[in-house]
């Protein structure tokens, strides 16, 4: 590690620390700190919806699974425009005329307290182990560049990200959720350029590996629902990024921070689009570096060869091969997608905490000085939370993976509540309590029994992938039957 690469990740940590920080003489209000006042230009909440879907889970985890396997994960990403037409079309309209800072107060309306508690529990459940699993993958590349305990990297990132979170609220979270977003898309490109060029034989060499060992394939298009084939991979992406755009705080809370409805329609889809080339450009890292590693494999240590150290590959090629100065460079573009990304789910939970709890059960004559203390005490609590999860998070073998199968059992059904809601007219509350249930059980299902009951005909055969299309569609199907035999009924 040189003094340039030291230097020039420094600067970057305590610039944006500084910079976020900075905001807190803006936050006059709690509408201030969840909203912005709703005074944010176009173009930077598109950067911050995009830099929401990018993280350290992208800017690692992607070339890793790449590195390891194929492009199958790829296919996630092309679900995306489905998403965002949708989001375009219904979802944006529906939050700007219910103009709350919180996504459930819909659900509320629509079936009551209940369903507001239930969906936004399992949204600050899926926050908490986001952040959990990024502070994880930001520690790796600090821990191959200085050698430091990887438990000190992620208290130290944690606490650093939660000042500039608590201090300058979703101005702070924006603002540098727009800038980190370019300086990360220009280190990533830096970096597979460096590759392409390391190469004995040029850029074309690293297709050439490439296609021999068939890594750029997306998957098998066979109809199993036990393997990640294309088919399940691209479901799977299609009800995760519905739940994101839909129901997801964090980009209801930019939809609401747009100046006007078509500011906010048009930075949903775009935000949404651009991720796919980018990740595109991650997947294509993880394949350069698996060309590079089979031309020189000398240069890869013996304990980074095994299959649990993939997600490893990245950090350690940055911190001992690029340049120097680049490595500084792609070390703050990596903390530039995590820390984005965990100062969102921390505004956005402290959001949720103030606006679906703490007011809606405390009822009216709230300060907004009380309400101010309120959403910076939650926002130190849920970061100190992540700390702990990410410190667990240590001994899983694929962080991608590992995220993609809690981010499907903790949605818990949620996305199918709302759906149930926007698009089913007349919904008995009876029908969808029942459906929520109904669903709650087949996810618990999927989610526990290959682990409890292995080998046992009674074990879910399904790929985990399909727990969220599965449990949303049992909700979905359940509460509309059910509403319909009540309505005959009487």
């Amino acid at each position: 590690m040189q003094l340039l690469d030291l230097i020039v990740f420094l600067l970057y940590m305590a610039g944006v620390t500084v910079f976020g920080s900075s905001f807190y003489f803006k936050n006059k209000s709690s509408s201030a700190f969840t909203l912005g006042n709703s005074n944010f230009p176009g173009w930077v909440v598109t950067m911050s919806i995009f830099a929401t879907f990018v993280s350290s889970i992208s800017f690692l985890a992607l070339p890793g699974n790449a590195y390891l396997s194929n492009w199958n994960a790829f296919v996630f990403s092309l679900s995306i425009p489905v998403a965002s037409v949708m989001a375009v079309k219904f979802f944006v309209p529906i939050y700007r005329k219910i103009n709350s800072p919180s996504a459930y107060t819909y659900l509320d309306q629509r079936f009551g307290t209940w369903a507001r508690i239930y969906v936004s529990a399992c949204y600050l459940l899926t926050q908490i182990m986001r952040i959990g699993t990024i502070l994880y993958l930001l520690a790796l590349p600090v821990n191959a560049m200085f050698g430091w305990n990887i438990i000190t990297i992620i208290i130290i990132t944690g606490l650093a990200v939660m000042v500039y979170s608590v201090l300058g609220g979703i101005q702070a979270v924006m603002w540098t959720d727009a800038i980190q977003g370019i300086i990360m898309i220009s280190g990533a490109f830096a970096c597979m350029l460096v590759v392409w060029f390391l190469m004995p034989e040029g850029p074309s060499q690293v297709f050439t590996v490439a296609l021999e060992h068939n890594k750029f394939s997306l998957g098998s298009l066979g109809f199993s629902l036990s393997e990640s084939t294309i088919w399940v991979v691209f479901i799977y992406g299609i009800f995760i990024n519905l739940q994101n755009y839909g129901i997801d705080q964090n980009y209801v809370q930019r939809y609401m921070a747009s100046r006007s409805e078509s500011d906010a329609k048009r930075s949903a889809f775009l935000g949404g689009m651009l991720y796919i080339p980018v990740s595109m450009l991650f997947f294509m890292i993880g394949t350069s570096l698996f060309a590079y590693y089979q031309v020189m494999p000398n240069e890869l240590p013996a304990e980074l060869q095994d299959s649990s150290m993939s997600d490893r590959v990245f950090p350690f090629f940055i911190v001992n091969v690029l340049p120097t100065g680049m490595t500084g460079l792609l070390i703050a573009s990596i903390f530039a997608a995590g820390m984005s990304t965990v100062s969102t789910s921390i505004n956005s939970s402290a959001t949720v905490i103030l606006t679906d709890y703490y007011k809606r059960f405390k009822g009216e004559g709230i300060s907004d000085r009380e309400s101010m203390s309120v959403l910076y005490i939650t926002s130190f609590v849920i970061s100190l939370v992540g700390i702990v999860i990410a410190v667990a998070m240590m001994n899983v073998e694929s962080a991608l993976d590992a995220w993609w199968k809690l981010a499907s059992i903790f949605s818990g059904g949620m996305l199918g509540l709302f759906l149930l809601g926007a698009f089913v007219e007349k919904i008995n509350i009876k029908g969808a309590i029942a459906g929520v249930i109904i669903g709650l059980g087949i996810i618990i299902w999927m989610s526990l029994s290959p682990f409890l009951i292995e080998g046992s005909t009674w074990a879910s055969p399904f790929h985990s992938y399909l727990t969220i299309v599965f449990g949303t569609m049992a909700v979905l199907i359940t509460g509309f039957l059910t509403s319909y035999l009540i309505k005959n009924r009487k």
